[in-house]
């Protein structure tokens, strides 16, 4: 369990490093004028700033997952399904650290 925990610990920093860099590039992006820009110009740019955006939001959804599997091993809830309270297993979590569910509840959730 301590080395799924410093994995996640792991994590947890490179992806808060990561919402730091794309929300300084995001903030770099919002500094230019785009004075003499045509339209296309300024669709590339809000694109570019749509795309960036989303894998920020994304990131955070990560992290906030992470962080979330990080306080489930530190009450002792890691590993158990949320839905059925069964445990979740062991090749799932190995794939997917952050699961909460096993397998069949995840499958019951995602045909709904």
């Amino acid at each position: 369990m301590a080395e799924v925990r410093a994995t996640l610990t792991e994590q947890i920093a490179g992806l808060e490093a990561e919402i730091a860099a794309s929300t300084s590039q995001i903030a770099e992006g919002d500094a230019s004028d785009g004075a003499g820009d045509d339209q296309a110009d300024t669709g590339a740019k809000t694109y570019e700033r749509e795309h960036e955006l989303a894998l920020t939001y994304n990131s955070r959804d990560l992290l906030a997952q992470t962080e979330r599997a990080v306080q489930r091993i530190d009450a002792g809830t890691y590993g158990i399904c949320e839905s059925c309270a069964k445990p979740v297993g062991k090749a799932r979590l190995q794939v997917f650290p952050r699961a909460t569910l096993c397998v069949s509840c995840k499958q019951r959730e995602e045909r709904r």
